[in-house]
Order: structure tokens, then sequence, then C-alpha cells
């Protein structure tokens, strides 16, 4: 009669393991004896990032702080009154203005997308052939439309 072969498996390592923090472990900074999850990642990875988020928070706020401290600061009645195209303010800054100029910036948005979107699609036509022409087609299209519209509704009329 054959032996039975007990074989001894292990599990698989955990990707972290648990551990108990006691007072005088070198590991712990805070000891406070209770069981706690140690992950071990590695921040050299992401020191590039700091250092890029780093670099751009002192971009952005060094001018400021330069212009704090080196600009001439002599301030008087006429500078720190409002200004208005030359003209005293006679209403309040909080007026209520006309749609048209809502109208004019949104279609001046829509414009300027569509010529962000224009050139890359001319640069690649040939690339993406009769399909990337008649799709973009179809795009110049829908906003010749939508522009006829707001010119017929009178949005760009000025009296």
């Amino acid at each position: 009669m054959a032996k039975a072969v007990r074989v001894r498996v292990s599990p698989p390592a955990p990707k972290y393991s648990w551990k108990i923090f006691r007072p005088r472990n070198p590991e712990c900074i805070f000891s406070l004896g209770v069981v706690q999850k140690v992950i071990s990642v590695d921040l050299a990875n992401y020191l590039p990032v700091f250092l890029f988020i780093l670099v751009g928070i002192g971009v952005g706020l060094a001018p400021i702080v330069l212009g704090k401290i080196l600009g001439p600061n002599r301030p008087d009645a006429q500078k720190l009154s409002p200004y208005e195209c030359g003209f005293e303010a006679f209403e309040d800054a909080r007026m209520k203005f006309d749609v048209r100029y809502y109208l004019v910036a949104i279609l001046f948005i829509l414009f300027d997308l569509e010529i962000a979107f224009l050139f890359p699609w001319a640069v690649s036509l040939d690339k993406i052939g009769f399909f990337g022409f008649a799709s973009m087609m179809v795009f110049l299209t829908i906003l010749v439309v939508g522009f006829i519209y707001e010119w017929m509704k009178g949005a760009l009329d000025w009296e």
C-alpha cells in the first residue's frame, strides 16, 4: 500500500501586511498599540509630479509676491476712483446687460471652437479621407444653419 505524502503549500504573500505597532517599535511614528495596515508605496515615482506642482505654484505666485514687494504703492483719490471709459461712474456697476451681449459672446465662442476644429482637420485631411471630409461638412452645415437662424432672429443687429 502506498503512503500518502503531505505537501505543505504556503499562501501567496499579501500586498499588505498587518502589524501590531508596539510602543518600542522603531517603525512606528505614533505608537498606539493598535492593529494597522502597512502598505509600502514607492514615493520616488511621484517625485516628478510633486516637483511639477511646486514649480507651477512658484511660477504663479512669484510675480505676484515680487510685484507686491517691489512695486510702488502711492494711492490717491483719483487712482482709487472708479473708471468707466473716461467718464465718471453714473450708474451702479451691477446693472443688467442686454441679452445681445451674451448672444454675441456665445457666437464668438462657437465660431472660435469651429476654427479650433478646422485646423487639425485641415492638417489631417489626406489621412482621414472622404469620411472625414463629409463629417466636417455636416459639422459646418449645422454651424451655418445656426448662424443664419441667429441672423434672422436679429441677434446680430445693434440699435
